[in-house]
């Protein structure tokens, strides 16, 4: 995003294309994955084991169980509440708010992680 304008970046983020708003998505790693890809932070995915680290289910961890890239929130097993009619409901949390703990590997997110593990190198470029 280039502008400082708030409103400018209010826009930007409802009118993001969805291999942006992907990228909003991002959860930061804990320190063991950090360690391991010499990342800081990935988008979270279907399948993705998280822990929350902030809001009502603080310190629960579960896997994720869906991703709204419209309203940019996830959804993570467990964390629930109960509706009026008594039915329990997923709760849709921000990435922001939680702790990837464990990746779902495959081939394109291999290749990620292996491009950003080189850019952290020195003389790599």
């Amino acid at each position: 995003m280039v502008s400082k304008q708030p409103r400018k970046q209010h826009l930007a983020l409802y009118t993001a294309p969805l291999h942006r708003r992907h990228r909003f998505l991002s959860a930061s790693l804990s320190r063991e994955l950090r360690g391991k890809h010499k990342t800081r932070s990935l988008p979270v995915r279907k399948g993705d084991k998280v822990r929350i680290i902030q809001g009502d289910f603080k310190k629960h961890e579960g896997d994720v169980l869906g991703v709204n890239t419209k309203r940019r929130r996830i959804q993570v097993q467990g964390a629930t509440t109960t509706k009026a009619d008594g039915t329990q409901v997923t709760r849709l949390l921000s990435p922001s708010n939680v702790v990837l703990i464990k990746l779902v590997s495959d081939k394109e997110r291999d290749k990620v992680l292996e491009r950003r593990s080189k850019g952290g190198e020195k003389g790599s470029k």
